[in-house]
């Protein structure tokens, strides 16, 4: 048995090879159908070959690949946001930061500085681990995902619907995620991400909530809203009930306190070396209610 596994290793030798369009990555995928692992800015990847996690033959890198990393606004279309753009992109682009307020906030909270200027969105989503930063504020934001195959075939996918469980997404062995795309926010509508760490800084999330929220301005009340959380299921999950109990209804601090303790009860985390499930939903009530809290201004 080989006792180093799951420690950090020095890589293999690899072939590493750069396409310039994606026609020319999902042919070379296709090639090496099984052998071939395409990568953005390899954050996530190039730990996992280090712990043989992953050992692919040959790395697709897409960072030279054309039309792949923008950020892009209009009313019609909403935001735009290429896969292979870097975290650190994002964080600093006036377009996101006034369109989509929301996944800003989530990317302030990842990572480094270091591994912000490497990892792209497409990468953070595309690894689908539980607790990625991402996805719930997209999933919140209603976003849509669009993944392109050979002969520039393309499908749209909901960002909710793309996860399919820790490390396993809706894409095809010949596909790549090639778009974000969050439509315009409603009037009167406001969003915010929070997340719980041991440390301030770069540590993953114990427990993230993301809560998109539309009032009726002349009744105060609950038009629309997504509360979404990360880090306590098998992959990125919406809380529907305690959606329900507040969609309709005048928000009051009993009906926040009320929907908070609804989510606690909807989420299914797991006892884990970074906290236990008991720990998690007790911190989803929390989060939750801050982050109602938060969009309602109290």
């Amino acid at each position: 048995m080989d006792k180093a596994i799951g420690r950090l290793r020095r890589l293999p030798e690899i072939t590493c090879v750069f396409p310039k369009t994606l026609g020319e990555a999902l042919s070379l995928l296709k090639k090496h159908k099984g052998a071939a692992r395409p990568f953005a800015g390899g954050t996530d990847l190039l730990t996992k070959m280090k712990r043989r996690e992953v050992v692919p033959k040959l790395l697709v890198d897409l960072k030279r690949v054309r039309d792949l990393s923008y950020i892009k606004y209009d009313k019609k279309s909403g935001l735009r946001i290429g896969a292979a753009t870097t975290l650190a992109e994002i964080l600093e682009s006036r377009i996101a930061r006034k369109h989509c307020p929301i996944l800003v906030e989530a990317v302030s909270q990842m990572a480094s500085p270091q591994i912000r200027n490497t990892g792209t969105i497409g990468g953070n989503l595309c690894n689908a681990v539980p607790s990625a930063d991402t996805a719930p504020p997209l999933i919140a934001a209603g976003a849509h995902l669009k993944l392109v195959g050979l002969n520039r075939k393309a499908r749209t996918v909901s960002a909710e619907d793309f996860f399919k469980g820790p490390n396993k997404t809706v894409l095809g062995p010949i596909e790549l995620l090639s778009e974000i795309q969050i439509p315009p926010a409603s009037s009167h509508s406001s969003g915010t991400y929070l997340k719980h760490t041991l440390r301030r800084e770069m540590d993953l999330a114990i427990v993230g909530v993301a809560t998109h929220l539309t009032v009726d301005s002349k009744k105060d009340a609950c038009k629309d809203v997504r509360i979404v959380l990360g880090a306590v299921a098998p992959v990125p999950m919406r809380a529907k009930n305690a959606e329900g109990a507040l969609r309709g209804k005048i928000i009051s601090d009993e009906l926040i306190e009320k929907a908070a303790e609804i989510a606690s009860k909807e989420s299914k985390p797991i006892d884990d070396i970074r906290g236990s499930a008991e720990y998690r939903k007790e911190m989803v009530r929390v989060l939750t209610k801050r982050t109602l809290k938060k969009c309602v201004g109290t």
